[in-house]
């Protein structure tokens, strides 16, 4: 026996010490101790049946992993497939499909003739429906318009241009193009693989304003209306109808000296524009003695020049609804205030138009009241001009008058277009808005009245009828 204290023997374990065990698997020799020990060969059988269940259950689980992903699959391919079919057809279309099966299972239940009749009559018009589906599309479609501005009353066309580079042969194709608030359809020839064809449609252009023209798409359709495919080829363009202008000889009356402005008739002592000499009178200045002609002469003489002025105006065109009695009434005023501006931005530096916006209110004190339109170039203002409207809530022709009266100062000419609702108090207290040096002149538009002018010191009136009427009511009013 060992002695406590003593060494033990090696390889074996100390006495009291619990026995250990190696695994048979690290080893791959028999365990030793205890009764029921396993032997290499049985732990084998173990582990092997332990191994074939592991797999079985990866098998199995692979297979659960798979069903799902073809489940998911399957789901989004009938999902997208489903949504491609609601773009498709019509409400009226799935009344036809929702009619087959009620119309065949209920005939042939009860021997229904009529319910027969309608089931396979709806199978009929489905097929015809998707025959002309299958009818093929085009590749590209190209939308054009010659001209993105054009006066009202002037007719204008657009153009689309369809080619098919596929195989299949396109038939029954019809294009649609938005215009404005309006459809163009234009139905296109059968075309093979290879071929163009061009088509023209007419822009309707009675009205003054801007035509948003396109997109341009292509529509399959059955005769009924139970499919319907849309393909969209095009972006959208504008095209602005300018209000109607007639051409006037000048809107320079009442201008302002300035030594940069144009030659005028009259006739002054110092100026930049020279015109003759003259003979030296009493008050002349020596400075503006002409020595050459003096001493041809034997007089003294002096220069004479030209007058150069400047003119500075302001458009003002009010656009609340209360201040014209009917559309046309308003076009008219919209012409004359174009006819007027167009004119000034050609020949004139300075030139404010402003129109109407919205009123102030309690909740915006600080909204504006006026607003300036383009005055570039004749073009960009009747641009802006295309898009005006009158509305309810926009100021007035007095609340119009005194901002820009207020915003214009050093103006020498101011033109006030409005309706003919608008009282003559309301006008006398619009002009009276402006400094006493501006020439105000109020053009009151009334269709139904015939051409009137007044004029007084500090207001020039003018009733105009026709469009036509401006030109005789700029030269009697400005003279």
């Amino acid at each position: 026996m060992t002695t406590p204290g003593s060494p033990t023997t090696p390889g074996r374990p100390a006495p009291g010490s619990p026995t250990t065990r190696r695994s048979p698997r690290a080893t791959g020799t028999q365990s030793t101790g205890g009764t029921g020990g396993t032997t290499v060969r049985d732990t084998l059988a173990i582990t092997g049946s332990r191994s074939r269940l592991a797999g079985e259950r990866g098998v199995a689980a692979d297979a659960v992993v798979g069903l799902g992903r073809v489940a998911r699959t399957v789901r989004a391919v009938l999902a997208r497939t489903l949504r491609r079919v609601a773009e498709i057809v019509t409400p009226l279309g799935w009344s036809v499909l929702g009619a087959i099966p009620v119309g065949l299972v209920v005939g042939y239940a009860f021997g229904w003739a009529e319910f027969l009749t309608i089931g396979w009559a709806s199978v009929a018009l489905v097929a015809i429906a998707v025959m002309y589906l299958a009818t093929g599309s085009v590749d590209s479609i190209a939308l054009s318009v010659p001209r993105n501005r054009i006066v009202a009353g002037e007719s204008t066309t657009g153009t689309v241009r369809a080619a098919n580079a596929r195989r299949r042969r396109a038939l029954g194709i019809i294009v649609e193009v938005p215009v404005g608030d309006g459809l163009a359809r234009i139905p296109l020839p059968p075309l093979a693989r290879g071929e163009v064809a061009e088509r023209a449609f007419a822009v309707p252009t009675a009205r003054r304003g801007v035509l948003t023209v396109g997109p341009a798409r292509t529509v399959n359709a059955d005769p009924i209306g139970l499919v319907r495919r849309e393909l969209v080829f095009s972006g959208m363009t504008e095209l602005f109808v300018h209000p109607r202008t007639v051409s006037l000889a000048g809107v320079a009356g009442g201008l302002t000296p300035d030594l940069e402005g144009q030659a005028q008739r009259e006739l002054t002592a110092s100026d930049l524009a020279f015109h003759a000499v003259r003979e030296y009178l009493p008050g002349d200045e020596r400075r503006h003695i002409h020595w050459r002609s003096t001493a041809k002469t034997g007089r003294y003489m002096v220069r004479q020049f030209e007058q150069t002025r400047r003119s500075s105006l302001v458009i003002a065109l009010a656009l609340d609804e209360g201040g014209y009695a009917s559309d046309a009434e308003f076009e008219l005023a919209v012409s004359v205030a174009a006819s007027i501006g167009a004119r000034a931005v050609r020949t004139t530096r300075d030139v404010a138009f402003v129109v109407s916006a919205d009123a102030p209110t309690r909740v915006r004190a600080d909204a504006p009241v006026i607003r300036s339109l383009s005055t570039v170039t004749p073009a960009r203002l009747l641009d802006d001009l295309a898009r005006v409207d009158r509305a309810v809530d926009r100021a007035d022709l007095p609340t119009v008058a005194r901002v820009a009266a207020a915003a214009t100062r050093g103006a020498s000419v101011a033109f006030l277009v409005c309706g003919s609702a608008v009282s003559a108090s309301a006008v006398r207290r619009s002009a009276a808005r402006f400094d006493p040096g501006v020439r105000v002149v109020a053009l009151i538009v009334d269709p139904d009245a015939a051409p009137e002018y007044s004029r007084t010191r500090a207001l020039a009136v003018a009733r105009l009828g026709a469009l036509d009427d401006v030109r005789g009511a700029i030269e009697r009013v400005l003279g």
